[in-house]
This record gives structure tokens, C-alpha cells and sequence, in this order.
């Protein structure tokens, strides 16, 4: 998916410099857009209608999935716990937890220090709606978390959502084992519709991009995806090499970078080409079996920790999603930003185990700031602009966090 991801993107620029170089016809590119102020006739708008036709496709199938999406994998995913669980993964758990709500505050706070705009169409729809702070925003997540949960799916009400998958996934903990493996499968079955839809993605990136290229500013809106990787980029690199140390100093009361270290190589950098945690569970178990870890702790931790432990996918949703709230204008007081985190961190325990799944939750946590589900899908497609870079790097630091903090946990235990 990577190779063909980047040959998108590489065909779109390309595509687009020479719509540009020969598009003007005599006249030039340049002087036909400054005295039109539109694409030129013949072929270059033809070139456009077409990536935005395949740039819409592709965002109107995310926009289908992703409610569905939401909902199974939550549910899915708190109703596998069972009661009477070893002992050791409950401690595991709560730096899961940790671990994936510090990220998500780094987010923020990258954020607050190093803004990103995006170029998205219909911004000032969601402008209507912007929320008067913190208690506006209380009141408006109270009212969906009560939205009818048939409502919420049709509506893509995505607070609602989750809610609704968080209460029916502590019900269905008590239920029968065959149960349980339902709720499973059909949140693979989701699963493998959106790796359907994002097989598609080469195309619809190609789509997305060469609009953005054709545009008469098109190439100086790279320098802001570059700015937002950048931002994506260090807040991850600030997890892995700062705030994970620090919470595994906590446990374990010794320098925690040989162990850090250890997991980033052997567990991140495989990671990192797979792309997926699901698919790095073998690696982390042998990490783990390698480590003499507790083996009835890790065969439960690691393969737990591929579906909620997911610190890299709250850095996604949060920093994309403030970037929507930068661009459309909007303020943010520091209690809101906190109250995204939690939102960003509960969503992030239910993404999906296939690539560039955390984009898909995007417009769930636009929903605290009543940002438009279709502007809110138009910045999950510039995250798949960027996803050959950032799902990489947002999988190897979800993956080496399974086995760091359950070693952490181990080697506390033994101390």
C-alpha cells in the first residue's frame, strides 16, 4: 500500500506540472488563472473535474464506513475484556491508558505552539456553529451522548457514537463467550470493508492532491501538509523518547532508555514498514518471550495493546483536528483542549487495525466543536495526503509501546 500510495503522489505532481506548463496555451498558465481566475478551458479543466471526481468518490466512501467503523471497533473492543483477567494486565492497562491520553495532551500542546491551517472547501459553513467555550461545549457533547443511537449512525453524530459503543460494550462484557466472538467478527467484518475502501487510496489521494496542485496557489499549499507532518512528527518523537521513558521510570525506578531503546529497534522499526499492529503481534511476542517476560501477562497485553494502546493514533486525531479548528477560525480555551484529549484517547482505543484507520475517526472528535462532517472528512483526506510518512511512524510508536509498557509492568513485579 505504501509504493502504491506514493505513486499517487507522485503522479499527481507530476500530472499537475505539466497541466500547468502546457495548459496556458500561448498565453502562459500564470496569465490565463490571473485573468480568469479559474483553470483554463479544454483540457485542464478536464484534468480537475476528474480529481475531484475521484477525490469526492473516495472521501464520500470514508464518510459512508466510518460511523459503522466507530461503533464496531469500540464496542468490539470493550467487550473482549473479561472479569478475572491475570492480575498483571490491569496495571498494564492503566499505562495503556496513560501513555495514550500523555500523547494526546503533547498534541495539544505542539499544536497550541506550532499552529496548522489546512485549504479546505466549505470552511465557512462550519463557522455558523462555533462553540462559545467549554460550557457551550458540555452542553452540546450532553446532548449528543443522549442522541438516539440509530440517529447517531445516520447522522454521523460520532460523540453519540462512541457512547453508545462504550455503554453496549460494558454490557456485552458480561455476556456468553459466542457472543463475545460475534461482537469480534463483525467488527472484522467492518474492518475488512475499510480496507476495501482504502485500497482505493492511491486514486483518491491522486485525486485530492492534483486539486490541490491546479489550484492557483496549489504548490505553496505543500509547505502547510509539511508543517502538519512536522507538528505529527515531533509529537510523536516527544512520546517515544520523553513522556514513555518517564512513565516507564515510574514503574520500574532505573534509566529506562536501554529498555526504550530495545523496543523502538526491534519492535518500531518493523513495525513502522508493516503498518499495521495487528500484524506486528508475532514480532512483539517474540520481543516479549526474548525480554523473559511473564508469558501469561504478554500473550494477553500485546495482542490487548494492538487494539487499544493506540498513543500514536490520539497524536493523528488530535493535531488534524485542531488544524481543522485553526483553519475554520474557531477558540479553543485550554479546558476544551483537554476535554479533546479524553475524547481523542477514548477514540483512539477503538481504531482500526488497518492503515490509516485513526483518520477515520477525525470527525468524531470535530464533533466537539460542531465542525461539518464533510469538512471534517476533507481533513481526514489530507491525512491520507500525508499517511505514507505519518501511519508509518504512528504504528511504530503504538506497537513498541505494547511491549515497553508491558515490560515495564513485568520488571516492577520482579523488582
Amino acid at each position: 500500500m505504501v509504493g502504491r500510495i506514493a505513486i499517487g503522489l507522485v503522479a499527481a505532481v507530476c500530472v499537475a506540472l505539466l497541466t500547468r506548463w502546457l495548459g496556458g496555451g500561448t498565453e502562459g498558465w500564470e496569465a490565463a488563472v490571473a485573468r480568469t481566475g479559474h483553470v483554463p478551458e479544454g483540457w485542464p479543466a478536464w484534468v480537475l473535474s476528474t480529481g475531484e471526481l475521484l477525490g469526492d468518490l473516495f472521501v464520500g466512501a470514508l464518510k459512508a464506513v466510518a460511523p459503522v467503523l466507530v461503533f464496531a471497533l469500540v464496542m468490539a473492543a470493550i467487550a473482549q475484556h473479561q472479569r478475572g483477567t491475570e492480575t498483571n494486565i490491569r496495571p498494564v492497562l492503566v499505562l495503556y491508558l496513560l501513555g495514550t491520553f500523555a500523547a494526546a495532551l503533547v498534541a495539544v500542546t505542539l499544536s497550541f505552539l506550532f499552529p496548522s491551517e489546512l485549504v479546505l472547501k466549505g470552511v465557512q459553513k462550519a463557522n455558523e456553529v462555533a462553540p462559545g467555550g467549554i460550557t457551550a461545549v458540555l452542553r452540546d457533547l450532553l446532548m449528543k451522548l443522549v442522541s438516539n443511537p440509530v440517529q447517531a449512525l445516520a447522522n454521523a453524530n460520532y460523540i453519540g457514537i462512541l457512547a453508545w459503543g462504550l455503554v453496549l460494550g460494558l454490557a456485552f462484557r458480561h455476556a456468553s463467550d459466542q457472543m463475545r466472538t460475534l461482537l469480534n467478527e463483525v467488527a472484522e467484518a467492518v474492518s475488512k470493508v475499510v480496507r476495501f475502501v482504502i485500497s482505493f487510496a492511491p486514486a483518491g489521494i491522486f485525486g485530492l492532491l492534483l486539486v490541490t496542485l491546479l489550484s492557483p496557489d496549489g504548490f505553496s499549499q505543500l509547505q502547510g501538509y509539511l508543517h502538519l507532518l512536522g507538528v505529527l512528527l515531533g509529537a510523536m518523537l516527544l512520546v517515544a523518547l520523553v513522556v514513555n521513558p518517564l512513565i516507564v521510570w515510574t514503574r520500574i525506578r532505573r534509566n529506562p532508555y536501554p529498555l526504550v531503546i530495545t523496543c523502538l529497534l526491534e519492535s518500531g522499526v518493523p513495525a513502522f514498514f508493516t503498518r499495521s499492529s495487528a500484524a506486528n503481534i508475532p514480532v512483539n511476542m517474540a520481543l516479549a518471550k526474548k525480554l523473559g517476560l511473564h508469558e501469561d501477562t504478554y500473550s494477553i497485553s500485546i495482542p490487548l495493546g494492538a487494539t487499544i494502546n493506540m498513543a500514536g493514533a490520539a497524536i493523528t486525531i488530535t493535531v488534524l483536528t485542531l488544524a481543522a479548528v485553526n483553519t475554520l477560525g474557531l477558540q479553543v480555551d485550554f479546558a476544551t483542549a483537554v476535554l479533546l484529549s479524553v475524547v481523542a484517547t477514548l477514540g483512539a482505543c477503538g481504531a482500526s487495525g488497518v492503515a490509516g484507520g485513526s483518520l477515520l475517526l477525525i470527525p468524531m472528535a470535530c464533533a466537539l466543536f460542531s465542525i461539518d462532517n464533510d469538512i471534517a472528512m476533507q481533513v481526514a483526506g489530507v491525512g491520507f495526503i500525508i499517511s505514507v510518512v505519518q501511519d508509518s511512524a504512528e504504528t511504530a510508536l503504538n506497537s513498541s509501546t505494547d511491549v515497553l509498557f508491558t515490560a515495564a509492568v513485568d520488571q516492577a513485579q520482579k523488582r
